[in-house]
């Protein structure tokens, strides 16, 4: 029976390190009930698979290492989880970008639905996912022997390290499909990481986010990030701000972009467009700074100041200096 097999969960990491996502979507694949082995997948990724290795519940870390996988593109990765899939009774991802590509493939190769973004597993064949921007829960029974699920992280609690000195097992798996030397599709061809000091923003405990009425990029430096920086929080924007060009896309936060849950939103110049809220209503405090009274972020906000935000950021720039005093 596939439902006696083990869970697969795939890693979402650089090679050096795993990503917090990783910790969270852990939480989602052992609700399933069965044992969860883990997936690294890479090029020189034994770091990132010893870390996986001192999680809870990890039963067993399978370590993919080869050339070939030094960028996780979709089609050797996929290749890899199909090959792998005969074992499990279920293969899981978190919903991020490099996953969002391959997943889909290992649930069409394997001839099965996938259940995208997963916010609660309430059996291990129903889950709860949002539609409609978030605005309706879907409850979904999958019907297949194999189950191919995506988990929207910010809706689950990060697993953490297993008590004492014990990890999991460490075993290297072989190379499969494009990887071990079939012609592939596609080819690697460079990339263009902005670096930053700021925490990562699906990682991050404090987001300050700005939207259209911020203005500029000029006033996105001067206004947003200072306040940031003085939190220690990540930068976000809203799909406007970014269209506007005031932020990078990799800013954005809605469901076109980053779906986020920190301990603190603060919603600067943000009407609450349903793109924007469906990214970032399950925060657990959203502070909201508006002029306009009816804008549709008041709904959801815990704190609201109807205002101008270049005469409210200053303003807490200044408490946030004297605590800090």
């Amino acid at each position: 029976m596939a439902d006696s097999l083990p869970t697969l969960l795939l890693a979402e990491h650089d090679d050096a390190s795993l990503n917090p996502v990783t910790a969270r979507a852990l939480t989602a694949a052992k609700a399933l009930g069965a044992p969860v082995h883990m997936l690294v997948v890479g090029e020189n990724a034994r770091a990132a698979a010893e870390a996986a290795a001192k999680l809870d519940g990890v039963a067993e870390v399978l370590l993919a290492d080869a050339p070939a996988y030094a960028h996780r593109l979709a089609e050797p990765v996929a290749a890899l989880g199909v090959a792998l899939a005969k074992e499990y009774g279920a293969v899981v991802a978190p919903s991020t970008a490099v996953w969002k590509s391959v997943m889909p493939r290992i649930a069409a190769l394997l001839d099965v639905m996938q259940v995208s973004d997963v916010i609660a597993v309430v059996a291990p064949d129903i889950f709860d996912r949002p539609i409609y921007a978030g605005n309706a829960i879907q409850r979904v029974r999958a019907t297949d022997g194999k189950k191919v699920l995506t988990i929207r992280t910010a809706s689950f609690a990060a697993t953490g390290e297993a008590t004492g000195a014990s990890s999991a097992p460490i075993r290297a798996v072989e190379p499969a499909g494009t990887a071990a030397g079939n012609a592939a599709r596609s080819s690697f061809v460079g990339e263009d990481i902005a670096a930053s000091a700021r925490p990562e923003l699906t990682a991050a405990r404090i987001i300050v986010s700005g939207g259209r009425a911020v203005g500029s990029a000029e006033n996105f430096h001067a206004v947003i990030e200072p306040l940031a920086d003085a939190l220690g929080a990540a930068v976000g924007a809203s799909r406007a701000a970014v269209d506007a060009g005031y932020a990078p896309n990799d800013w954005q936060v809605g469901q076109t972009g980053k779906v986020v849950a920190p301990d603190l939103y603060i919603a600067l110049g943000i009407s609450g467009a349903i793109q924007h809220l469906a990214g970032m209503k399950d925060s657990k405090v959203i502070v909201a700074v508006n002029k306009d009274e009816e804008a549709p972020i008041f709904q959801v906000a815990d704190f609201g100041i109807v205002g101008d935000l270049f005469e409210v950021v200053p303003a807490l720039k200044t408490e946030i200096a004297k605590a800090k005093a």
